[in-house]
Order: C-alpha cells, then sequence, then structure tokens
C-alpha cells in the first residue's frame, strides 16, 4: 500500500467547483431580481397590499437561482467526467486535452505530396 496523501489542492477542489456554481446562481437569481422589479415600490407595495399576482420576485429568484446551481454544477461534473487525470499525471499540460493531437510539422510542410 501506498502513503500517498492528496495534497490541499486536490482536498479543496469539490469546494471550487461548488463555488463556481454558487456564483452561476446567484448571478442568475441577481438578474431575476433585478428584472422583475423586486426592488420597487409599486411591486413592494402590491406584494405588501396582497395584490400582486403569480410567484412573487423574490421567490422566483430563488427558484431561477437554485435551477443555475444544480446546472451549472451537472455540467462542470460531466466535462470533469470527459477527462481521465490519471492519463495526465506525471505530465506538465499546456494546451487543452481534449483537443486533437497535433499534426507533425513535417506533415503540414507545403509542396509535399
Amino acid at each position: 500500500m501506498t502513503d500517498d496523501k492528496p495534497t490541499r489542492r486536490e482536498l479543496l477542489r469539490p469546494l471550487h467547483l461548488l463555488g463556481i456554481a454558487a456564483a452561476a446562481g446567484i448571478f442568475a437569481a441577481a438578474v431575476t431580481l433585478v428584472t422583475t422589479g423586486a426592488f420597487t415600490s409599486r411591486v413592494n407595495l402590491a406584494i405588501a397590499n396582497g395584490t400582486y399576482e403569480g410567484l412573487s420576485p423574490v421567490a422566483l429568484g430563488l427558484v431561477v437561482g437554485g435551477g443555475a446551481f444544480i446546472v451549472t454544477l451537472l455540467g462542470i461534473a460531466m466535462l470533469m467526467l470527459a477527462v481521465d487525470p490519471a492519463q495526465y499525471k506525471d505530465e506538465e499540460i499546456d494546451r487543452p486535452v481534449l483537443y486533437d493531437d497535433e499534426p507533425d510539422a513535417e506533415d503540414e510542410a507545403p509542396g509535399k505530396a
């Protein structure tokens, strides 16, 4: 058995992914609140008087923000499944790993048939 302990960076990677998804959810909720007029006196008075019909802007913002959080988290998780990290463990990566392999320079030379 090996005693390879994961590094701090490897341990915190899930928190980074959750942070990215949370930022996307908060942004979506903020845009929803602004576009539905949640900060206007007309909407707030209608909600206070009970004459506002439909889902309140705050509830709608929470729904949209939660949906954006879940969709972003699932999208990032699916992208992570596309790459096997063990394949690139000892290599220094200087380009995206999902790109096709670069053709050799001699294959690209113009004038060769």
